[in-house]
C-alpha cells in the first residue's frame, strides 16, 4: 500500500506526464509519422498491423485483370545460378509471380505471407513461385532473405516484362493459370495467407 505522500507523488508525476504529452503530442505525433516513412522496418510494421484487420486479404474475386483479355504473358527471367529461363517453360503450371526489392516496405510486409503460401505449395509440382528481386544489387536481397529466414527462391527478370505484368511499381503479384493467362494482378501490399486466396491456388491446380 502507498502512504500519502507516495500517493501525491505518483499523482504528480502522472500529471506531469500528461501535461508533457498535451503540450508535446504534436512533435511526438510527428515524429513518430517522420520514423514510420524513413525506416523501412517501421513502416513495414504498420503496415503487418493492418493486413491483420483482414482489409488487405487478397482475394480472385476483385483484381486488376481485364477479364476479356486471354492472352499469354510471356517473358525471360534468371534464377540463382545465372540460368535463363522463360515463363513459357512454365505451361502446366499455377505461377505465382512477385515483384519485390529489400528495401521496399510494402514487400517488406507482405513478404512473410508469401513465405507461408511458399511452405504450403512449395513440393507441389503444379505450382511454381516466380519471387523476382529488383534490387541494384542482388546480393542485398539475398541478403534479406537469408536475415529474415525466407526459403522462397529469388529470381530477377530479364530483358523487357510486358506492361500487363510489371509496370515497375513495387510490390506486384501477379497469378498465371496453368495455360499462361492471367488470372490475378495487384499492385500494393497483400495478405497471400488469406484462407480465401490459398482455396482460389488450389481451384486453379485441380483445373
Amino acid at each position: 500500500m502507498l502512504n500519502d505522500q507516495e500517493v501525491v507523488e505518483k499523482k504528480t508525476q502522472v500529471n506531469g506526464f500528461i501535461g508533457f504529452l498535451k503540450k508535446n503530442g504534436f512533435n511526438i505525433i510527428m515524429l513518430l509519422l517522420i520514423l514510420v516513412l524513413i525506416i523501412p522496418d517501421a513502416k513495414s510494421y504498420v503496415l503487418q498491423q493492418l493486413m491483420v484487420t483482414g482489409l488487405f486479404n487478397a482475394s480472385m474475386d476483385v483484381n486488376e485483370v481485364d477479364k476479356g483479355s486471354k492472352a499469354q504473358i510471356d517473358f525471360e527471367f534468371v534464377d540463382e545460378k545465372g540460368n535463363l529461363k522463360h515463363t513459357s517453360s512454365l505451361r502446366g503450371k499455377v505461377v505465382f509471380i512477385n515483384f519485390w526489392a529489400s528495401w521496399c516496405p510494402p514487400c517488406r510486409a507482405e513478404f512473410p505471407s508469401i513465405e507461408t503460401l511458399y511452405t504450403k505449395f512449395k513440393d507441389n509440382p503444379d505450382v511454381f513461385f516466380l519471387t523476382l528481386n529488383e534490387d541494384s544489387d542482388l546480393a542485398t536481397g539475398k541478403a534479406y532473405l537469408v536475415e529474415e529466414g525466407f526459403s522462397v527462391p529469388m529470381y530477377t527478370s530479364r530483358g523487357n516484362i510486358p506492361t500487363q505484368v510489371y509496370s515497375g511499381a513495387l510490390p506486384t503479384t501477379v497469378v498465371l493459370d496453368k495455360d499462361g493467362r492471367i488470372r490475378y494482378h495487384h499492385t500494393g501490399f497483400a495478405n497471400y495467407a488469406a484462407p480465401k486466396f490459398i482455396e482460389q491456388i488450389e481451384n486453379l491446380i485441380s483445373k
